[in-house]
């Protein structure tokens, strides 16, 4: 069944065309990722599907039975709200019933009237039929449950005080939860920490809702997506398929343009030849063979220019490092009386590549700070060496004025730069705008004209410009295109220098690192920063390995709790190399489901822990966390041994 269907959309800005002719529909159930460059439209598509743009031509017409969500880069929510309220009122009657019943209950706690208790009872008793009605009694624990995964701690925080990452989290939350058959969101991920991505990816894999999404998680993008959206020159072209569907469609399809272009290239230089042979000739030739080759000659301007933009060559030079670049030793850092990390001592040398991986608020952020210089550590010292030159790029690149037009924006750090190599060994301003996708007509355009994905591109770009030899980066992939990402992964390959990336994308950090330091508690709860060599998903290998060995102790663990305390016993209940008589079964089973019964009950009490918003503290959060996962580890094991023994009696 047709969810919607959009036909002849087109849109402009300052009289700038960004959608021409768009058509595109949804069926129900079906995941649907849009994908292009920046500015081509991704955004204002979505907004207009949604309804909250109207387009200058064209219609959308929806299924009047669907109910659709819309997750905007910058969602709006009510300051004044808590986050549990803002996420429960996405249910605004059942949150109403709750909130009455509450201040019922308050009533009766706190008056001696007679005829108040007996009215506020009656109600009571009237708004709990509602509630049951609505089946509504879930909410809060639903509510509580969907923020904490998502990474949100502080049900009771207001959104005034909340940053931009955790509203759009918080409104990502109210999205998951509501009834809505259509969710459109645009960049879940941004802003989520690895582990949240994967909650997320697993949880809208599996939804039956249907999905209209724009991202530049690629792993992200294969799992979820059953069919791909292209935005490409104007034209939407459709792939069904995940990502690396899309992928190897598209490379066959460039693959097929640039031949055709080689193809009629021979063809074009041939008739240029015979035309030109001679003057008198030219002029005996039909007009109709004139203008074939004319034609001849637009058709392959236009494909050389197409496969020309598929891939962004980034030749940027590197300032010569010397042997010291930034030393710190022994740092600790603490907000509050909260500790982010103490005694970490990092020596950057040309060459390293390092991915800071943790938690959303574990203090990633704060360590770059230290590590550029803007932040003082609490204890410890840092350094830095006299030729070093630091490129820092921010979570926000609010730093460039928006009456500035692009190339005035880049002319403010350098008009050129020296790469040291080749003819070119110069790049202007402008070679290096074009290098990085942006058209010669844009050179002129505000810097507040252009998309959130663009003005994150030209601030990458500036500090490239710097040409520095330390690297700094801070979530860069939010906001960007996948050709973005490939050229600045294409970049990274030969840059020389010390790299540092704090990012929650898994396909970058796999092509981009060779270590990870990892924001992890230690034995005691208390946070610290841990070194694992390889990429992130050898950093998952490790992790999956570690989880493998720790389940293998839990169950040695549980076989010798309850084997009567002899190893023969233990080693009987699997191996059946001297099997238990019926009397020892019954005993064990007996055991067994007394172990279990305890294990259910502490999982229930640490998920309530957990989903409570009792306590905020993240140490102890973690440790729940931690005793949560060692207690379903442990309990699937007494399950499995009680199975076993239950077959032996069958």
């Amino acid at each position: 069944m047709i969810i919607f269907s959009a036909t002849g959309i087109t849109k402009s800005y300052n009289d700038i065309p960004i959608l021409k002719n768009i058509s595109l529909g949804m069926e129900y159930g079906e995941h649907v990722a849009i994908i292009g460059t920046n500015g081509v439209g991704k955004t204002t598509l979505m907004r207009i599907i949604a309804g909250i743009e109207e387009p200058d031509e064209g219609i959308v017409a929806f299924n009047k039975e669907v109910r659709l969500a819309y997750l905007g880069q910058q969602p709006e929510l009510e300051n004044s709200d808590s986050v549990l309220d803002s996420v429960m009122k996405v249910y605004p009657q059942a949150f109403a019933l709750l909130r009455r019943y509450t201040e019922l209950c308050s009533l009766l706690d706190n008056t001696s009237s007679r005829s108040d208790i007996s009215a506020a009872q009656r109600e009571l008793r009237e708004v709990s039929q509602k509630i049951d009605s609505e089946s509504a009694w879930n909410l809060e624990s639903e509510a509580k449950a969907m923020l904490h995964r998502l990474g949100v701690r502080n049900m009771e925080e207001r959104i005034e005080n909340l940053s931009g990452g955790l509203k759009k989290r918080v409104a990502l939350a109210k999205i998951l939860l509501s009834d809505a058959q259509l969710l459109i969101l645009d960049e879940p991920t941004n802003h989520l920490d690895a582990d949240s991505a994967q909650w997320l990816q697993d949880h809208l894999t599996a939804s039956p809702k249907a999905l209209l999404l724009t991202t530049h998680d690629r792993y992200f993008l294969d799992a979820v997506a059953h069919r791909i959206v292209e935005i490409d020159r104007g034209k939407v072209i459709s792939f069904a398929g995940n990502y690396e569907y899309y992928v190897e469609r598209k490379a066959l399809i460039v693959a097929n343009e640039e031949a055709t272009a080689e193809h009629l290239g021979n063809r074009l230089r041939k008739e240029l030849s015979w035309l030109a042979a001679s003057a008198r000739a030219q002029r005996k030739k039909h007009k109709s063979r004139v203008e074939w080759v004319r034609k001849l000659q637009d058709h392959h301007a236009h494909l050389r220019k197409a496969t020309e933009t598929k891939n962004i060559k980034i030749e940027v030079g590197m300032q010569l490092a010397g042997s010291q670049l930034i030393d710190a030793v022994n740092i600790s850092k603490a907000v509050g009386d909260r500790q982010l990390f103490q005694n970490f001592t990092y020596k950057a040398a040309k060459g390293d590549r390092i991915g800071i991986i943790g938690p959303n608020g574990s203090g990633k952020s704060t360590l770059l700070n230290i590590l550029a210089g803007e932040l003082q550590p609490d204890t410890g010292t840092v350094k830095f060496g006299s030729s070093v030159r630091i490129g820092y790029f921010r979570q926000e690149s609010s730093d460039i004025a928006p009456t500035l037009s692009v190339l005035a924006a880049l002319r403010e750090i350098a008009e050129y730069i020296d790469t040291g190599v080749g003819r070119e060994r110069f790049l202007t301003a402008k070679d290096m705008l074009q290098r990085f996708n942006f058209s010669p007509h844009q050179f002129g355009t505000l810097v507040g004209h252009l998309s959130g994905g663009e003005r994150r591109r030209l601030g990458l770009l500036r500090v490239l410009m710097s040409n520095p030899n330390v690297l700094l980066l801070d979530e860069p992939t939010n906001d960007f295109d996948i050709p973005t990402l490939h050229a600045l992964e294409e970049y990274l390959q030969f840059f020389h220098g010390a790299l540092i990336i704090v990012s929650h994308d898994r396909a970058f950090l796999d092509r981009t690192v060779h270590y990870i330091y990892a924001f992890e508690p230690d034995s005691q709860g208390i946070m610290c920063i841990k070194e694992y060599p390889g990429n992130y998903s050898a950093y998952l290998e490790y992790k999956e390995l570690q989880r493998q060995h720790k389940h293998m102790a839990s169950a040695e663990k549980v076989h010798k709790s309850t084997s009567n305390n002899t190893a023969t016993v233990s080693s009987n209940i699997s191996s059946s190399k001297a099997p238990l008589n019926k009397y020892q079964r019954s005993k064990q089973r007996e055991h067994l489901e007394h172990s279990i019964a305890s294990h259910e009950q502490r999982k229930a009490e640490l998920e309530q822990l957990l989903c409570s918003g009792v306590t905020t503290d993240y140490k102890l959060l973690q440790h729940y966390s931690d005793e949560l996962a060692q207690v379903i580890e442990e309990l699937d094991v007494l399950i499995a041994l009680w199975i076993e023994l239950a077959s032996d009696d069958t």
